[in-house]
């Protein structure tokens, strides 16, 4: 096992041959982002529980391993495969990464207006430098964020979307992350830009998988531009493997009047990070997080979420539920930031935990940082068990103990996937949810 010191060292000394390969291909442009992001990453280390940010959650065991770059394989990942895992065959336009890398043939190109552009980030950063040059790595911060810092380092493939002005995408776009679990543990960095110009719509899914068992680290960043009368509506899916870690970060920037909505599910790996920033940049633009964490055993879930109001009168809701069993342990960290410049700000945050078992914690702390006296801002969190009363309610309508336990559990859960807009997403989702509370184990071998 390795120090802190050492795994600095490790990820170095990668670096170190991956910019020897890449000196001379057409990505030279980058080099200077990507060595500053690596000599930021040295600075920083790896954070500790005595960092306020990571203060529940101890990246100790990510340390310890010594990861190496994931190679590009395949190891046999088909198109017969796609169907085997959940949201494989959603109807979408789709992109597929096999351990980070794009996997051309498994491309499907769904109803799309013209001059939409749904490519891997690799091909975008050698033919259409002069759009993603201005965005790829401004918003999503490595000066003061390590895993970033790592990611914009390592950053060799992901998805590259561009929505033009005035364009209504109808079927959604989904970027699907399978990790094969490899025999060694391995590495990816899958890295996303996802532009929408002014007054266009479009639907995102992101879903990470774990085709099978393996220790393995995705250490994801997405960025997002909205434009002015942007409409965006996006669902992250992480369903890893058992043995997998997951640290993911998103950044969206609003434009103004734009509108941004965001689904997020945990239902998978060891121990899982997401940070989730939103800067509301433009007059009267608004955003709904949404977010919900099954957790049993002993995983780990950490989700931090920010919301910046920068500009009057935008609009924030947040609904963040957590349903815990075993010795699982969540993390919820909200924080809306109101500024000066932004009066009329409307916000409210909620977080919602449900336990299960005796030995299941969860550490919650929502935040408010009110700058400007012309606000409305509410925030809560609740922590509790199955309501007895309600319980009891149900036995006497005849069900049996599990029965009502299992009912009022889905119903608690419901509440956040039911506002999901794709059918066929939600729907999956309420037959996983279904199969877990009623006990079924074919939801651990997926």
């Amino acid at each position: 096992m390795m120090d802190a010191i050492q795994a600095r060292d490790l990820y170095q000394a990668h670096f170190e041959r991956l910019e020897k390969e890449l000196a001379t291909n057409g990505q030279v442009w980058l080099l200077p982002a990507r060595k500053e992001a690596i000599s930021h990453f040295a600075r920083l280390g790896f954070p500790t529980t005595k960092h306020e940010e990571w203060k529940y959650t101890s990246v100790a065991p990510i340390v310890q391993i010594p990861f190496a770059p994931a190679p590009y394989a395949r190891k046999g990942f088909s198109a017969e495969a796609l169907e085997r895992i959940p949201f494989g065959t959603v109807a979408a336009s789709r992109l597929v990464f096999v351990n980070g890398y794009y996997a051309p043939e498994l491309f499907r190109e769904g109803s799309v207006p013209a001059g939409l552009r749904i490519q891997s980030l690799a091909a975008a950063l050698d033919g259409d430098r002069d759009r993603v040059e201005p965005h790829l790595a401004r918003y999503a911060s490595f000066r003061d964020r390590p895993f970033v810092a790592l990611n914009t380092a390592f950053l060799r493939d992901g998805a590259f979307v561009y929505v033009p002005k005035g364009k209504v995408v109808s079927e959604p776009i989904h970027l699907l992350y399978v990790s094969t679990g490899p025999e060694a543990s391995t590495v990816s960095y899958p890295r996303n830009l996802i532009l929408v110009s002014d007054d266009s719509q479009v639907t995102i899914v992101e879903s990470y998988v774990g085709w099978e068992k393996g220790i393995y680290f995705t250490n994801a960043v997405t960025e997002l531009l909205a434009g002015e009368n942007a409409v965006v509506d996006y669902t992250k899916l992480q369903q890893e493997s058992g043995g997998a870690f997951h640290i993911a970060t998103f950044q969206a920037h609003l434009g103004r009047h734009s509108s941004f909505v965001s689904h997020s599910i945990d239902l998978g790996s060891a121990l899982a990070r997401n940070d989730l920033n939103v800067v509301l940049d433009g007059d009267g633009s608004e955003c709904t997080l949404n977010g919900l964490y099954l957790l049993a055993d002993q995983q780990h879930v950490d989700n931090h979420t920010r919301i910046d109001h920068v500009k009057p009168h935008c609009t924030s809701r947040e609904l963040y539920k957590g349903v815990l069993d075993g010795r699982a342990r969540g993390v919820f960290n909200g924080k809306i930031i109101v500024h000066p410049s932004a009066p009329k700000t409307d916000a409210k945050q909620t977080n919602k935990n449900l336990l299960l078992s005796g030995e299941a914690l969860v550490d919650t702390k929502p935040q408010l940082e009110i700058f400007n006296n012309d606000v409305r801002c509410t925030h809560g969190s609740t922590i509790g068990q199955v309501d007895q009363d309600a319980i009891f309610y149900l036995r006497s309508r005849g069900l049996e103990l599990e029965a009502a336990r299992s009912l009022l559990t889905y119903a608690f859960a419901t509440e956040v996937t039911e506002r999901i807009r794709i059918e066929a997403i939600r729907t999956e989702l309420d037959h996983l949810l279904m199969t877990r509370f009623q006990g079924d184990s074919r939801l651990n071998k997926l």
